[in-house]
C-alpha cells in the first residue's frame, strides 16, 4: 500500500485544534496595548476595532477551510480588489442597484472559488499555482475592464455595511454593522466545522487517500472549501468597500494576512489539524499586533516582514517537530 506523507503538525505552542495558546498571546497583547493606550479597552473603542478587523477575520475563516483541507488560496486579495471595483461600477451611486450588486459579488466570489476548486481537483494543478494564476488573472482583468482607473461609486446603502452601526447599545455603546455580520457568519462557520462536513474536511486534509478509501469524495469536499473561501472574500469586499471606498489597493496583501492569521491560530499548513475559532482569533491577534506597532510608532511598512516571520517560524518549528518524530 502506498504510504501517505505525514502532514506538518502545528508547533507545540499551537496544539491541535486548541485555542488556549492564541488566547494567551491575545491577552498579553491586550495588556501591552492597555499600558500604551488605556482608552483602547473602552467598549466603544473595542467595538470599533473589531468592526474594522471584520474583513480579515472573515478571510481567515475562509482560508481555514482551504488550508485544513490541504490546499492554499492566494487569490482572495485580488478577488477583494476586483469585487470592490466591480461593485462601484455596477452601483454607480444608484441606491436601487445596491442589493443586485451585493448578489453579483456573492455569486462572483462563489464562482471564482468554484473555478479554483475544479482546476485543483479535476485538472490536478497544485493549488499554489492555480490560485496564484487566478490572482494574476483577476488583477489584469480588473485593470483592463476599468482602463486603469476605478469608475462609479458606492451608494450610502452599500456603504452602511462598512461604516454604520447600531447606536446606543447598553454597555457597548456603538456596535458596527460589520461586527454583527461577522458574528453571524462566524457562528455559521463554527457550526459548519462541527458538522459532518467539518469532520470530513479535516480527514481529507490529514490523509486524502484514507479518506478516499473510506468513501469520501475528496475532490468535491476540497472544491466546496474553495467556494467557501470565495464567499468569505466577497463579504470582506462588501465590508472593505463600504468602509474605505473604491480603490485598486482594497485587497492588497490580504491573502498573506489571512494565511498568517490561520498559522498564528494553530492551523497546520498541509491540512488536517486546527480550528476555525483559532484561525479567527489569529486574525484578531494579528490586527492587535499591528495596532500595538502603530501605538509604539513602528512603521507600517514592517507589516509584511512581521507576517513573513510568523509564517517562517511556524513552518520551521513544525518541520523540526515532524522530523524529530
Amino acid at each position: 500500500m502506498q504510504t501517505v506523507p505525514r502532514r506538518l503538525a502545528p508547533p507545540r505552542w499551537m496544539p491541535t485544534g486548541g485555542v488556549l495558546p492564541i488566547l494567551a498571546i491575545l491577552a498579553v497583547l491586550l495588556v501591552l496595548v492597555a499600558i500604551r493606550q488605556p482608552g483602547f479597552l473602552a467598549p466603544a473603542s473595542l467595538m470599533s476595532f473589531l468592526g474594522r478587523s471584520a474583513p480579515i477575520i472573515l478571510l481567515a475563516a475562509g482560508q481555514y477551510f482551504v488550508i485544513v483541507s490541504g490546499e492554499f488560496d492566494l487569490s482572495v486579495g485580488a478577488l477583494v480588489t476586483a469585487q470592490v471595483v466591480v461593485a462601484a461600477r455596477i452601483i454607480d451611486s444608484d441606491p436601487a442597484r445596491t442589493w443586485p450588486a451585493v448578489l453579483v459579488l456573492l455569486g462572483g466570489g462563489a464562482l471564482v472559488g468554484l473555478v479554483n476548486g475544479l482546476i485543483v481537483t479535476r485538472l490536478r494543478v497544485p493549488s499554489f499555482i492555480t490560485t496564484l494564476g487566478m490572482f494574476l488573472i483577476l488583477v489584469g482583468a480588473v485593470y483592463l475592464w476599468s482602463n486603469g482607473a476605478p469608475k462609479g461609486g458606492f451608494s450610502e446603502e452599500f456603504r452602511q455595511f462598512g461604516r454604520r452601526a447600531v447606536e446606543d447599545v447598553p454597555v457597548l455603546g456603538r456596535v458596527p454593522y460589520a461586527l454583527l455580520i461577522l458574528l453571524v457568519l462566524a457562528a455559521t462557520a463554527v457550526l459548519l466545522t462541527r458538522s459532518d462536513f467539518g469532520r470530513i474536511l479535516i480527514a481529507v486534509g490529514d490523509n486524502p487517500r484514507t479518506a478516499h478509501l473510506s468513501g469520501v469524495r475528496v475532490p468535491r469536499v476540497r472544491t466546496i472549501a474553495f467556494v467557501l473561501s470565495g464567499l468569505a472574500a466577497a463579504v470582506a469586499a462588501i465590508l472593505i468597500g463600504g468602509y474605505s471606498g473604491v480603490s485598486f489597493q482594497a485587497g492588497a496583501g490580504l491573502e498573506f494576512g489571512a494565511i498568517t492569521a490561520v498559522v498564528l491560530g494553530g492551523v497546520a499548513l498541509g491540512g488536517g489539524r486546527g480550528s476555525v475559532v483559532g484561525a479567527m482569533l489569529g486574525a484578531v491577534t494579528l490586527e492587535l499586533l499591528f495596532a500595538l506597532m502603530n501605538f509604539y510608532g513602528v512603521s507600517g511598512a514592517l507589516r509584511p516582514t512581521v507576517q513573513g516571520a510568523i509564517i517562517l517560524f511556524a513552518v520551521a518549528v513544525a518541520t523540526r517537530r515532524s522530523s524529530s518524530r
